[in-house]
């Protein structure tokens, strides 16, 4: 990628290895829904109570934390382990992916959100539970997932998509993984921590509950997005270069 925004060509975004990457998009959202989701239900049916009480929810955000970690890691040399339509939108915008595909990375997303959550309520029999805010107002919701996704998108830039990552990208998954478990012991009690687009549709369309399903769009991909701009145009223009270590 030369860095600059594209929008890409059609025999590109259909290539067989694009195909592949589509498909890796599906499988790995799909596991990692259906983990999140069932971690909230398996709280809930061992507990009788919801998993927003202290012990809940850090089982949801550790839940999340391994979810994920597995589900960049099984993704990540094939599609990149994007897993999250704010981490497309935000390397699209970084000029690390083109628009065509970022578009068919969505739609694999989406389905396998979709899938994930219809899966593990028919399988628990359970109703899946859906994000949504508690104590605070759409705006102040819209500001918190913005802040959490920011931090999820610039940690992976940092750690996976930087050229000079070096050592650091053997441990991108995990520290992917911690810093959405981290997010969620934050934002979990307020606006449900998601980050991800993809991971608040799927239990919506399960569920049948679309409340405030637009604040789990705007905040994740103007989050997503603005940590695209900034890493890619602050650290990985072409005079930045990694502070020699004899100088710390």
């Amino acid at each position: 990628m030369s860095g600059n925004i594209a929008f890409g060509r059609f025999d590109d975004s259909f290539s067989g290895a694009s195909i592949k990457a589509y498909v890796a998009e599906f499988i790995s959202t799909l596991v990692f829904v259906f983990a999140g989701v069932g971690s909230a239900i398996s709280y809930t049916k061992l507990t009788g109570s919801a998993p927003l009480d202290p012990a809940g929810l850090i089982a949801v955000a550790v839940c999340h934390g391994f979810g994920l970690f597995v589900a960049v890691a099984i993704g990540a040399n094939i599609s990149g382990g994007h897993v999250n339509p704010a981490v497309t939108f935000g390397l699209a915008l970084g000029g690390q992916i083109t628009i065509l595909t970022g578009i068919f990375y969505w739609i694999a997303q989406l389905l396998g959100a979709i899938v994930g959550a219809v899966l593990v309520q028919y399988s628990t029999g359970v109703a899946t539970p859906t994000h949504g805010l508690s104590g605070i107002g759409a705006f102040e919701g819209i500001v918190m997932e913005i802040i959490i996704t920011f931090g999820l998108v610039y940690t992976v830039y940092a750690t996976a998509v930087d050229p000079k990552k070096g050592s650091l990208g053997t441990i991108a998954p995990i520290a992917i993984g911690f810093i959405v478990g981290a997010n969620i012991l934050v934002a979990g009690p307020f606006s449900g921590g998601s980050m991800n687009p993809a991971r608040s549709f799927g239990p919506a369309v399960a569920s049948g509950d679309f409340t405030n399903i637009w604040i789990y769009w705007v905040g994740p991909l103007i989050g997503g997005g603005l940590a695209g701009i900034v890493y890619r145009y602050i650290y990985m223009c072409g005079d930045h270069a990694p502070v020699a270590s004899s100088e710390f």
